[in-house]
């Protein structure tokens, strides 16, 4: 760690020790310690950041207040000091060097799947025909982990299969790497006792449990008896004063649930602290397109989500409605990637083809290959970054970068053309444009500008 690094280092120690004193009385205090060390790095964030700490009756200061009171001080400290450290400060600023200097993109975080193996089997689930088939081994992640350290990418993000089905390995590298950020989407079910003690000992892991909604909707598309075995692991999270959070899909079948106050206010009610919401994709042959969210359903989320964010203590991100703050698409390694079970390295966790493979490329090698430069060329996608998916979105435009980049598809069971995967969601595509066209052209209208003024007519 060079001088500036220290100094950070200390900086970020000493407001979480002044935060630790008083949290609710310190937090706008802690705007000028980000600032002070975060150089150019999220300006809009940090502006929304700023309005929140100086508002005690907001809902996002409450938010913030209860990591405190619910969270195990040394665990709250690691992840503080990691993550607006690590993950933001020294890693942004490695990022933009090593963008400036390989001329394309470099993620802020990778998501990989140490495992195609998983427990339960999900009606549309893409992962369910390989079983325990695929793997990378533990040599392979902590490469992974250390080629991403070179180039500034703290935040690692496990998906599957189950990625707890490798639990053992998971914390070995949350040890190995213990100035990282570590977040996995699990179905929870292997959570146990002896799983939240050593998450209380590494101290900088995070579970994202996915949940389809109540009883009902969870054990329709997971399996009976799933739900209470989620409940049991969120009770010992909790119990442990472990951080959580819930990852979402919502469909065509569960959306009115996923979107509704009751269910909002009952992850609260279970201890999340953040919410990640998909949409439903129909990758894969044994996909089921009848599951993607209408137009209509899509609006009903954003607009949902917006008006909970101004007054319920959880923090929530859509995937892609929320692409007008990320301008866009952020896959292709422009903020994200996906490496699969059988180190194919991906744009994207629901964009299965690929030119690169971790066991023949460096990450570097694969950043800078025909596939992912297309990406770096072509994003965004759409001017209107509530279009901002190559695929869901804007038809033709994943297909023409996988045909000329000449990437394959990476289902080894069942290969699938871009162009099919891609024809299934044209009409999805279509019947949103003019919803998308709308919504942002409300959201970015000039007050008392005629043309914008029009443009709503």
């Amino acid at each position: 760690m060079d001088a500036k690094s220290r100094l950070a280092s200390f900086g970020i120690d000493k407001a979480y020790r002044y935060l630790e004193k008083d949290p609710e009385k310190n937090l706008p205090k802690l705007m000028e310690w980000v600032d002070r060390f975060a150089g150019d790095a999220f300006p809009t964030q940090r502006d929304a950041f700023r309005k929140v700490v100086n508002d005690p009756s907001s809902n996002w200061n409450r938010l913030l207040c209860s990591l405190w009171t619910d969270i195990d001080g040394q665990v709250l400290k690691t992840i503080f000091h990691n993550f607006i450290l690590n993950v933001n400060f020294i890693g942004w600023e490695e990022q933009e060097k090593a963008r400036k200097a390989y001329g394309c993109n470099i993620p802020w975080a990778i998501l990989m799947d140490p495992t195609s193996a998983c427990n339960l089997h999900c009606t549309g689930c893409w992962a369910a025909q390989y079983g325990n088939r695929l793997n990378m081994t533990l040599e392979e992640l902590d490469s992974i982990i250390r080629q991403g350290k070179a180039l500034g990418t703290y935040m690692y993000i496990y998906s599957g299969g189950e990625p707890l089905v490798r639990r053992e390995d998971l914390i070995r590298l949350c040890q190995m790497h213990d100035d990282c950020v570590f977040l996995a989407f699990t179905n929870a079910t292997l959570i146990d006792e002896a799983f939240c003690r050593e998450l209380l000992r590494v101290r900088n892991f995070i579970p994202a449990i996915s949940v389809e909604g109540f009883e009902a909707e969870t054990d329709a598309r997971r399996g009976k008896g799933t739900f209470s075995k989620v409940m049991e692991a969120m009770r010992l999270l909790r119990q442990y004063k472990l951080p959580f959070g819930v990852s979402c899909c919502y469909t065509s079948q569960n959306v009115e649930t996923i979107g509704s106050q009751a269910y909002f206010d009952q992850m609260i009610e279970w201890g999340a602290k953040f919410a990640w919401f998909f949409t439903y994709m129909p990758v894969g042959v044994d996909a089921v397109p009848s599951l993607m969210a209408t137009a209509a359903q899509r609006e009903m989320m954003y607009r949902r989500i917006r008006a909970f964010r101004k007054e319920k203590p959880l923090f929530t991100l859509d995937f892609w409605n929320d692409g007008e703050y990320v301008k866009g698409c952020i896959a292709g390694g422009r903020n994200y990637l996906h490496i699969n079970a059988n180190g194919d390295i991906e744009p994207c966790a629901f964009i299965h083809y690929s030119d690169s493979n971790i066991r023949e490329k460096t990450l570097l090698e694969a950043y800078r290959s025909k596939l992912f430069m297309a990406y770096h060329d072509n994003q965004p996608f759409n001017e209107n970054h509530l279009r901002p998916c190559p695929l869901l979105d804007n038809p033709g435009r994943l297909t023409r970068m996988v045909e000329e980049s000449g990437a394959h598809s990476t289902d080894l069971e069942h290969p699938e053309s871009a162009k099919a995967l891609s024809d299934k969601c044209v009409e999805t595509a279509m019947k949103w444009a003019p919803v998308a066209d709308a919504l942002w052209r409300d959201a970015h209208a000039c007050a008392g500008c005629k043309n914008c003024a029009q443009k709503r007519d």
